[in-house]
């Protein structure tokens, strides 16, 4: 996508407020007066409305810092712009001057409400550009009605129901209009729906974007199928779906506004619609092209099967623009990988200082979540000791593609699924990288007390001794003095993600599991594991629980969390699945990092505690819009 430098300053564009100013530096940049005088003008508008897009994977996204899958250290969260996810994740949000706050946040473009009136703006005058033909013209409104209904949906996931801003208030409107109600959430969803229907009901807007050079990462048919499923399986979910923490909570006029008295007909049908959502979605972006990224060719040198299924893995990701990424957000290159390598990453790096930290882990409890080399959980695998995980033991010849052989580690690491070692980086385990391709050169970490991947810094280490080696692309080099990144787009939306959406739809609408598995699947294959009826059948001490619709909904929840892990999702997923009081609750550990023997670096060690309560499933609004505008709400417990 195009970038342009531009400022956007407002006076005062709180819901309490009726003045919309913007103001584009420097001068040769269109002002509101000749903004849509010209396609050119009006092509910077745009760009304006695409400018409000949340920063995924970034420090500005509190799906991707905020939960409990990456552990810091203490002077990292406190010397860094990574301390707003630290509070957000213990339970320290506040309602004074809220962390991540997108409601009217004056920093990083966080104000959505700005942009959805900027999008108004665009919407009420590209009609008057004399030089534009019908087709571009109707192109440019369904990409900013799509960015509209976005901006509302990433709102009413913080916030729960919220006003809906369908028009801008006019700047002579009396001070009672401007004192605005939340709609309640059924209307913001429905709203929401209606915007991405009418986008989708419209032949002049792209089905794919095809002109990859120049607009890659801008809004494509496929994208809104695809936003239009997640939105709906969010709307179905027991965090939105007659959800009775808020049974009562009602405004002013004795409205309530989060509509938790549901019949259970009522509950499926949102389900039901869900699952419609789903398969117009995979239909529709399979037709177009998009399906599950698979490398049936790798120039690597004498590399194993097995090793060439966990670089295949790794490639998903940060392959840019690859067949399975439906949505990535081309203004959020991915600016963290030097955070998620050791600064020893081999011996020839130790105490490298310009970039490569190493002080992103991932906690004890993600790696846990991850399969066993049968699919099945580790807890549940009748052939794999769940009691001695943290013993430990030698690498031997059956694990020699992902580990060093005759090397000590823990029957943890021994013995998982290929995702385990294609996302995470730990102790003993081999990490292809630096921009090679001969497997004879890939390093494996040594990450105990004294070693080089240990190697702290005063300032920064990693407490939980495993890294977010998914999120590091492979040409990333790191030398003693340097690193150079080979940078990515950040996902938000891909093929694995609609399949497992669909199959939990599937489910939760009481579909047979036969309808289910194939589309966890196609996941499943692909990740180099048996389908779900055989793992289970030939290795789990429950051999029937994808029968039942509450063993499988477990089974693919699971699913989700595996495939998607690191990448931004597991936060949103825990809430919305109303699981956040268990999982956000419990303790964040990691290896004990002050022994160098195996025997003893292999302790479940305790690095700090999380706090989730039910006013956290929600944000706070800013106080200041509640005191100025008596009409709106605040949220429970704030």
């Amino acid at each position: 996508m195009k970038k342009l430098n531009i400022l956007l300053l407002a006076a005062s564009l709180s819901l309490g407020s009726c003045n919309n100013y913007l103001d584009i530096v420097p001068d040769n940049i269109a002002t509101i007066d000749n903004a849509f005088t010209m396609r050119t003008e009006a092509e910077k508008f745009l760009f304006t409305c695409y400018n409000y897009m949340p920063a995924h994977g970034s420090k500005s996204d509190p799906g991707f810092l905020g939960g409990d899958e990456f552990v810091f250290t203490t002077y990292h969260r406190d010397n860094s712009s990574v301390k707003p996810a630290w509070y957000l994740s213990h339970g320290m949000q506040r309602s004074s001057d809220p962390y991540f706050n997108y409601w009217n946040g004056a920093q990083e473009g966080k104000n959505l409400y700005r942009g959805l009136r900027d999008c108004n703006i665009f919407l009420e005058n590209i009609g008057k550009v004399p030089d534009m033909d019908i087709s571009e013209k109707e192109r440019w409104i369904c990409e900013v009605k799509f960015l509209k209904a976005y901006y509302h949906y990433w709102l009413v996931r913080m916030y729960g129901p919220v006003p809906l801003v369908k028009e801008n208030i006019s700047v002579d409107a009396p001070t009672d209009e401007t004192k605005v109600y939340r709609n309640t959430l059924d209307e913001c969803f429905e709203y929401i729906i209606s915007l991405l229907d009418e986008v989708i009901d419209n032949p002049y807007m792209l089905d794919k974007i095809e002109n990859e050079t120049e607009e890659l990462g801008r809004v494509s048919k496929a994208v809104v199928y695809a936003m239009k499923a997640e939105i709906m399986m969010t709307a179905a979910s027991p965090l939105f779906n007659g959800n009775t923490d808020y049974l009562g909570f009602t405004d002013n006029r004795g409205v309530e506004i989060f509509n938790p008295q549901k019949t259970e007909t009522e509950k499926l049908k949102k389900w039901e619609d869900a699952a419609e959502a789903c398969r117009q979605a995979i239909e529709f972006c399979k037709g177009v092209g998009y399906d599950l990224f698979k490398m049936e060719y790798f120039d690597y040198s004498n590399m194993s099967d097995n090793a060439k299924q966990v670089m295949q893995l790794r490639q998903i990701l940060y392959e840019r623009w690859n067949c399975e990424m439906i949505w990535e957000n081309s203004n959020s290159w991915f600016q963290y990988q030097g955070h998620c390598m050791p600064r020893g990453w081999t011996s020839e790096t130790v105490n490298n200082s310009s970039g490569a930290t190493g002080n992103m882990g991932v906690s004890l409890k993600i790696a846990e979540q991850y399969y066993t080399k049968n699919g099945i959980p580790m807890e549940e695998d009748k052939d794999w000791n769940y009691e001695n995980r943290f013993a430990a033991a030698k690498v031997g010849n059956d694990n020699a593609a992902y580990m060093a052989k005759d090397q000590w580690t823990a029957n943890f690491n021994l013995n998982r699924e290929p995702r385990y070692y294609a996302s995470l980086g730990f102790d003993r385990g081999i990490w292809m990288g630096q921009g090679t391709k001969d497997v004879s050169k890939s390093n494996y970490l040594k990450a105990r007390a004294g070693e080089p991947a240990a190697n702290a810094f005063e300032t920064s280490w990693c407490m939980s001794g495993i890294w977010p080696k998914k999120l590091v692309h492979d040409e990333t080099v790191l030398t003693k003095t340097n690193i150079t990144y080979q940078k990515y787009p950040f996902p938000i939306m891909r093929m694995a993600n609609l399949y497992l959406l669909y199959a939990e739809a599937l489910n939760e609408i009481k579909a047979p599991y036969t309808e289910v598995l194939p589309w966890i699947d196609k996941v499943r294959e692909r990740a180099g594991l048996d389908g779900v009826e055989t793992a289970w059948t030939n290795h789990s001490t429950d051999p029937e629980k994808f029968k039942d619709q509450t063993g499988l909904r477990e089974i693919i929840h699971q699913e989700r969390l595996i495939e998607l892990a690191l990448e931004g999702q597991r936060y949103w997923d825990i809430r919305r699945w109303k699981k956040a009081l268990t999982e956000f609750n419990k303790p964040v550990t990691g290896w004990n990092l002050l022994y160098n023997s195996a025997d003893d670096y292999y302790k479940e060690t305790l690095i700090y505690n999380q706090t989730f309560t039910v006013r956290d499933y929600f944000w706070p609004i800013v106080d200041a819009e509640t005191w100025r505008n008596k009409n709106l709400r605040q949220n429970y417990g704030w």
